[in-house]
């Protein structure tokens, strides 16, 4: 039986040091598996080293569950793969996968990663709860700054001399250059506005 430790963070300016820390308490330092990669990524190089060397009866320790990938469906298969190869999964911020298991009752193990998985379902089911009233509230106040009518972007005002210079421009009587000079508008702010005018 063998104990590995497995840490990671998304990016590689961020910092290992508080999970390293953490992982210390029980694992030594030499089998303690680091990633600098975003957990969406499967293929992560130390990762996919742990999950072939470790073998039945190893215990691999994690900071939280979210360090195995960022999507809960992948968290899930990556549990389901630790338990049918027959390794304990300890997750140091759910005390339950830290007990100790005796000889003979092993069925607790089972017992434990059932209930990681009925955690993970749980948060995801929050979690979509939550994304999706999110989304509610973000149109909701869209929709009231641009007087409910629409996401879309809010139309550019006109100039108070915008139909003139417009007709001179349109007549070429003047260049865009000087249309633009005499509006006090940039190109894009410019184009936009004969784009919104010739679509009325």
């Amino acid at each position: 039986m063998r104990i590995y430790g497995y840490a990671r963070v998304s990016t590689k300016e961020q910092n290992l040091g508080r999970q390293m820390v953490d992982l210390e308490k029980y694992v030594d330092t030499n089998y303690i598996f680091t990633d600098k990669q975003s957990g969406k990524d499967m293929d992560r190089k130390e990762y996919q080293l742990l999950r072939k060397v470790s073998q039945k009866d190893d215990t691999i320790y994690i900071k939280s569950l979210d360090r195995l990938g960022r999507n809960k469906q992948q968290i899930k298969q990556e549990l389901e793969y630790y338990k049918l190869k027959g390794v304990r999964v300890k997750i140091l911020e759910i005390p339950t996968t830290m007990m100790d298991i005796k000889e003979g009752q092993e069925w607790l193990i089972d017992m434990i990663n059932n209930l990681l998985l009925e955690v993970l379902s749980t948060m995801a089911e929050h979690e979509r709860i939550s994304i999706k009233e999110r989304q509610t509230e973000g149109i909701a106040v869209l929709r009231s700054k641009n007087n409910g009518k629409g996401i879309g972007r809010p139309k550019v005002e006109y100039p108070s001399n915008f139909k003139e210079v417009y007709k001179q421009w349109k007549q070429k009587n003047i260049t865009g250059v000087k249309a633009m000079e005499l509006l006090n508008l940039k190109k894009n702010t410019f184009y936009s506005l004969i784009k919104q005018e010739e679509g009325k």
